[in-house]
């Protein structure tokens, strides 16, 4: 028999080996398994969110994470189903959906966007978080922006002076000059030098609280790094004597005082452009939440944007129903032969509407129409809110005539100012709720679809009345609640 040498095969040799054999497969095809799980995970994940942007399905909007309704996901989606409905392949073309949902204002999707992208394995860009802080500047989320930043830090991106402004702006946004003044602490731990609009933002945060003392606290730093004040310092100033509480004594005379001070020139009207602002979209306005932030892209003679500070005064004034101090600013443009834009218009109404003088208030728009100068649906739709205010039966008829002139002149009646004129109406409580009868129809007729509140307002309204229950319009507005509510629940659109 011969000895069984170094090197040489036996029997258990072959069985170990077939049992490694086996092994090795039984685990390649086990990796296999979790590598597809892995696809189709992301490629559901990728499903889902496409769906949300493109509008497809409303409920993880309607709860508001992706993570809270992933157990109604499919893991049967193929990877060549998964490439087709991927909606982005590469950095670039998520920083396109982050843009494209701030500009449909569905700001509260960018973090499921951001997470996704992680999933994906994409490192995001400098790019990618300025976009993403000015997407939750523009939705006022607070909390998303911190997040955010804290995100790019881990990544080893220093945040830069535009993004401590935006989120400087963020905080005066949601009225927190608190974290406000943390941002500025931090700005100068990390040796970041703020700009001018790094002042008017934090001016601007604190005048949102009404802090008067932190904002000429602002207005000293100012000063001594030796700059000068523009028209939207003033308007800042003005806005912090209208959100102090009480409201100061002198309030009149300081809105006059700000607004004389703005028509000298200062070397801030020169600085305070930002070409990356403007190349994001974001206006000066807007960054430093002005009131006329949502009309400063309006075309035509709207808004003129040397009126900055009075369009600041003329909103104060109309937010404080200062009807006096409103006269005194007319006077005050008519001397400078200046002609009145239509947001001043607009406040001017608002104010005499506001202080429970319609008649004048319908006036002054007469004779702004008759004057043949150019005019806007705003003009109209701000007339006939005022004169739904107290619900008397006068002033409902005046709305009811205005909203028929409205309807004569073929403006457009989009949803935002179609719902905020039926939310009112669907207010009163006795009459013949015609008003708002003929606002539903109207909305209707140019298929526009109100806002969930005021339907809901609008239904509980008609259900407070006696109507058959067959009615056609309790009907028609019965299935239009039934369905937003299905939609939209307790969420606001």
């Amino acid at each position: 028999m011969r000895m069984v040498e170094e090197g040489d095969d036996t029997p258990w040799d072959d069985e170990l080996r077939k049992k490694k054999k086996s092994l090795v497969s039984a685990q390649g095809k086990r990796n296999a398994c979790t590598r597809k799980r892995t696809v189709v995970f992301r490629s559901t994940a990728m499903k889902f969110l496409q769906a949300l942007i493109v509008g497809q399905t409303r409920y993880a909007t309607r709860v508001g994470s992706l993570g809270r309704v992933s157990g109604l996901r499919s893991f049967s989606v193929s990877t060549e189903e998964y490439s087709k409905r991927n909606y982005a392949n590469n950095v670039s073309e998520y920083n396109t959906v982050m843009g494209s949902l701030t500009a449909q204002r569905r700001n509260f999707l960018l973090r499921d966007v951001f997470d996704d992208m992680m999933l994906d394995g994409m490192k995001p860009t400098r790019d990618t978080f300025h976009s993403l802080v000015v997407g939750t500047m523009k939705g006022a989320r607070m909390q998303d922006a911190f997040f955010f930043m804290d995100q790019m830090k881990i990544m080893g991106l220093v945040p830069d002076v535009t993004l401590y402004n935006f989120l400087i702006s963020t905080c005066g946004k949601c009225k927190n000059s608190d974290k406000a003044l943390q941002i500025l602490d931090e700005m100068k731990y990390m040796e970041v030098k703020p700009n001018v609009q790094t002042y008017i933002c934090l001016l601007h945060a604190c005048a949102a609280e009404g802090r008067l003392d932190r904002v000429y606290a602002v207005v000293r730093d100012m000063t001594a790094a030796g700059l000068g004040l523009n028209k939207y310092c003033y308007a800042g100033l003005i806005v912090a004597h209208k959100n102090k509480t009480p409201l100061p004594d002198d309030f009149a005379a300081k809105v006059i005082e700000f607004v004389e001070r703005s028509k000298m020139w200062s070397s801030v009207e020169t600085d305070s452009a930002n070409p990356e602002n403007v190349m994001m979209g974001v206006s000066d306005e807007e960054l430093y939440n002005l009131p006329t932030a949502e009309y400063v892209h309006r075309r035509g003679a709207f808004l003129s944007r040397i009126f900055t500070a009075f369009h600041t005064a003329f909103n104060a004034a109309a937010d404080v129903k200062n009807v006096e101090l409103t006269d005194t600013l007319l006077e005050m443009l008519n001397k400078d032969g200046k002609t009145p834009d239509i947001y001043i218009m607009v406040e001017v109404i608002r104010c005499y509407c506001q202080a429970g003088d319609i008649d004048r208030g319908l006036r002054t728009f007469d004779d702004y129409i008759n004057a043949g100068k150019p005019i806007a649906a705003e003009l109209f739709v701000t007339l006939a809110k005022g004169a739904m205010a107290g619900y008397t039966e006068k002033g409902m008829q005046i709305a009811q005539d205005i909203l028929v002139r409205f309807n004569q002149r073929n403006f457009t009646m989009n949803s935002k100012l179609g719902s905020e004129l039926l939310l009112i109406a669907a207010g009163e409580k006795i009459g013949g709720y015609t008003t708002a009868n003929y606002i539903w129809d109207l909305m209707r007729a140019r298929n526009v679809m109100p806002s969930f509140p005021a339907v809901e307002a609008y239904y509980k309204g008609l259900k407070d009345r006696e109507i058959p229950e067959d009615d056609p319009r309790l009907l028609q507005v019965s299935r239009v609640y039934d369905n937003l509510h299905a939609r939209f629940g307790n969420r606001v659109m």
